[in-house]
C-alpha cells in the first residue's frame, strides 16, 4: 500500500505530510486520531516488503528503539503490519538533523561540539546500559531540535549483545564515512563502536570535515582501519582536540572506557574544568600531567583549593607545549618577576607605617611630630619611571555582541583589544531584519587579545522561486463563465512554500503584468474585476510570493482568461502546461496559450 496524504494506517494513524524518504522506508507526519497526538510514522518501501530480511530489520527497530526510555533517544510508541505494509509509529522531533546545519554552516564552535557529544554520549550509555549498540551513529540520525536538544533516530541496524546477527557473515553494517575500525575489518560491533563513531561526528563539526575520504566505499573503509586522521584546526583548544582523537583511536581500548565517561569530560570540558574531564578520559592530557596542563590560568585568577582546577572557558584552554603557550607564559613570568619582591617589601614597609602611627598616637597622646610623618612616607615612594604591568587579554561577554550589526561588534571588539576578527555568514537569515546581525561569537569569556575571534553574522535571505503553477479561477459574479466586463473572478492561489526557515507573508496578483491586488500569506484568493476595456480580449493572470516580509519571487505560470461581448461564444481560461509561461516580478509575464 503507497502511502499517500489522508491515509489511515491501524485505523487511527492519519497521514499528513511526507517528512523525508530514507533508505528503508518513508517518513510521514501523521495524527493519532484516537487521542489527537501528532506522531511521525514510517513506511516501510513497497520494495522490501517481499525481502524477509528487510522486514525483519524493521521490526528489529520497533524493538530495540523501545527497550530504552531516555529523553536523548526517539519514543516509539506503536508497530503494525497491515496491507502488506509495515509501519512504525514514533515521536515527531521538531528540529532538524546534524547533517543539515553542518551542510548550513559548515563547521560548529568547540562548545556547540561538546554540547552535542555529551547529549549523544549520555543517550548511547543509556542504550548500552540496555545491551544495545546502535551501529550507525552520523550526522542524518542526531536530530537537533530549537532548544538544542539532541535526539537520536534510527535503531533500524542497531544489535543487542546477544542476538543473532540478521546480517550475513561478513557482510558491513554502517554509514562507511562513520565506520569504526573493527565494524570495517567485519568484527563484532560493541559500545567502543558507537564512541567511535560520534568522534568521527565531532571531528566533521569542529574541522567542517570527515577525517577520511576516498574515491570508494572500499578505499574509506581502509583508511579508517589503516589511516592516522588528519589534524584538527589550531583554533580547536587541545583538550578538545585531544578528546576527539581519543574518541577515534583505532584500538577500541585507547577509547574513553563508555559513552558516560565520554558524556563526563565533555560536559567538563564545556566548564573549563579539565581535571575532571581529565579524571574521566586521561587522554584528555596528551602527554602533559596534569600540572602542566592547569599552569595555564589567566593572571590574577585565585590559585586553586582542591585538585580540581577551573579553567574559565572551553575555547581559552590551550596546549602547554604550543608556541602560543609558552609565549603566554614568557609573558607572566616578565610580568611578575620584576614586581613580586618590591611589592612584598612596600605591603610590609606600609603596615609597619600604620603601626607606629597608631601607637604614637596612643601613647604619646598628641598628634605626631612632623619628622615622623616624614620618616613613616619615606619609604612609601615608588619608582615612576617603571612601565606597571598590562593586561593582555580581556572578557568577551556573548550577550555584549549578539544582536548588533557585523559592523558594530566588529568596532567594538577593535575597541576592546581584539583586532584578528573574522565574520561568518554562512547562514542565511530567515527575515530581513536580521541580515548582517550577530547571532554567535567564538570563543567567549577570557580570550587572549592576539586570538582570532569570530562573528557569526546572518547572511543574505534566500531568493524564493516562482510559484510552480499558474492560479485557478475559483468563482465569478455576478455572472459568468465566461467572464463580460462587471465580472468578479476570484483567483485562487497554489500551495506555495518558501525557502526553510522563511515564512510566506504575501502575495500579489497581475493582470496583463499589472499588479492588481496584493494579499497576505495566509489569503489563499484575489480578486480582479474585468472592465469594457478587456471586453473581446484574452487577459493573463499571473502572481508572485513574498517570504520573510522582504524578497518577492517571480511571477507564476500565466492563466489566460477570455473576456467576451455578450455576442462572443464562450470560451475556457487556459493555463499552459507545467513548466512554460511566467514572468517577473514588476515585470510583463510570459505568452500563454488560449483556447479559439
Amino acid at each position: 500500500m503507497r502511502p499517500s496524504a489522508g491515509l489511515t494506517f491501524g485505523g487511527r494513524y492519519q497521514l499528513q505530510s511526507r517528512i523525508a524518504i530514507g533508505g528503508m522506508g518513508e517518513v510521514w507526519q501523521a495524527t493519532d486520531q484516537v487521542i489527537g497526538r501528532t506522531v511521525a510514522i514510517k513506511i516501510l518501501k513497497d520494495e522490501y516488503l517481499g525481502d524477509p530480511a528487510f522486514l525483519e530489520r524493521f521490526r528489529t527497530e520497533a524493538r530495540h528503539a523501545a527497550l530504552v526510555n531516555h529523553e536523548g533517544i526517539a519514543n516509539v510508541f506503536d508497530y503494525g503490519e497491515e496491507d502488506g505494509s509495515a509501519f512504525l509509529v514514533m515521536e515527531l522531533v521538531p528540529g532538524e538533523a546534524l547533517s543539515s546545519i553542518l551542510e548550513r554552516e559548515g563547521h560548529l564552535s568547540a562548545d556547540r561540539t561538546l554540547d552535542i557529544v555529551a547529549q549523544t554520549a549520555s543517550a548511547l550509555q543509556a542504550a548500552h546500559a540496555a545491551g544495545l549498540v546502535h551501529r550507525d551513529i552520523k550526522p542524518g540520525n542526531l536530530l537537533i531540535t530549537p532548544e538544542g536538544r539532541v535526539k537520536i533516530t534510527d535503531f533500524g541496524i542497531a544489535r543487542v549483545a546477544d542476538q543473532v546477527p540478521l546480517t550475513a557473515t561478513g557482510q558491513v553494517m554502517g554509514t562507511v564515512q562513520y565506520l569504526s575500525p573493527e565494524q570495517a575489518s567485519g568484527h563484532p560491533a560493541s559500545p567502543a563502536t558507537d564512541i567511535y563513531s560520534l568522534g568521527i561526528v565531532a571531528y566533521e563539526c569542529v574541522a567542517g570535515r570527515r577525517p577520511f575520504t576516498g574515491e570508494s566505499q572500499v578505499a574509506i573503509a581502509m583508511a579508517q582501519i589503516n589511516e592516522a586522521p588528519p589534524e584538527l584546526p589550531g583554533t580547536v583548544p587541545e583538550p578538545v582536540r585531544n578528546l576527539i582523537m581519543a574518541s577515534i583511536a583505532k584500538n577500541p581500548s585507547d577509547r574513553p572506557a563508555s559513552a558516560a565517561h565520554l558524556a563526563r569530560a565533555a560536559q567538563s570540558l564545556r566548564r573549563g574544568d579539565v581535571a575532571s574531564a581529565a579524571a574521566a578520559v586521561p587522554a584528555v592530557l596528551g602527554g602533559a600531567t596534569l600540572t602542566a596542563a592547569t599552569q595555564l590560568m589567566p593572571s590574577g585568577a585565585a590559585a586553586p583549593t582542591s585538585a580540581t582546577t577551573l579553567y574559565p572557558t572551553v575555547s581559552a584552554l590551550a596546549t602547554s607545549d604550543s608556541p602560543a603557550a609558552r609565549a603566554e607564559a614568557a609573558r607572566q613570568t616578565k610580568k611578575r618577576s620584576p614586581w613580586t619582591i618590591p611589592l612584598i617589601v612596600l605591603i610590609v614597609l606600609l603596615v609597619g607605617a600604620l603601626a607606629w602611627a597608631i601607637i604614637s598616637q596612643f601613647v604619646g597622646g598628641g598628634t605626631p611630630e612632623p619628622t615622623a610623618t616624614e620618616t613613616s612616607h619615606s619609604p612609601v615612594a615608588t619608582p615612576t619611571d617603571s612601565p606597571s604591568p598590562t593586561a593582555d587579554s580581556g572578557l568577551i561577554n556573548p550577550n555584549d555582541y549578539v544582536g548588533l550589526s557585523q559592523a558594530d561588534a566588529t568596532a567594538k571588539l577593535n575597541s576592546n583589544g581584539w583586532h584578528n576578527v573574522t565574520a561568518d555568514t554562512s547562514k542565511h537569515a530567515t527575515d530581513a531584519d536580521s541580515v548582517g546581525q550577530v547571532y554567535d561569537i567564538d570563543p567567549t569569556q577570557q580570550v587572549p587579545f592576539d586570538l582570532q575571534v569570530t562573528l557569526y553574522v546572518y547572511g543574505s535571505l534566500v531568493q524564493p522561486s516562482a510559484p510552480a503553477a499558474a492560479p485557478t479561477v475559483q468563482s465569478m459574479s455576478p455572472n459568468g463563465p465566461p467572464a463580460t466586463p462587471g465580472t468578479q473572478i476570484t483567483f485562487a492561489f497554489g500551495n506555495d512554500s518558501c525557502p526553510s526557515n522563511q515564512t510566506l507573508t504575501g502575495r500579489r496578483l497581475y493582470v496583463n503584468g499589472t499588479q492588481v491586488q496584493q494579499v497576505d500569506g495566509s489569503t489563499p484568493t484575489a480578486q480582479w474585476t474585468a472592465s469594457s476595456s478587456n471586453a473581446g480580449s484574452t487577459v493573463t493572470v499571473t502572481y508572485s510570493i513574498q517570504c520573510a516580509n522582504a524578497n518577492w519571487s517571480a511571477q507564476s505560470p500565466a492563466l489566460s482568461v477570455p473576456v467576451q461581448s455578450a455576442s462572443q461564444p464562450t470560451q475556457t481560461p487556459t493555463a499552459p502546461p507545467a513548466g512554460e509561461g511566467g514572468g517577473t516580478d514588476g515585470g510583463t509575464s510570459g505568452t500563454a496559450a488560449t483556447k479559439p
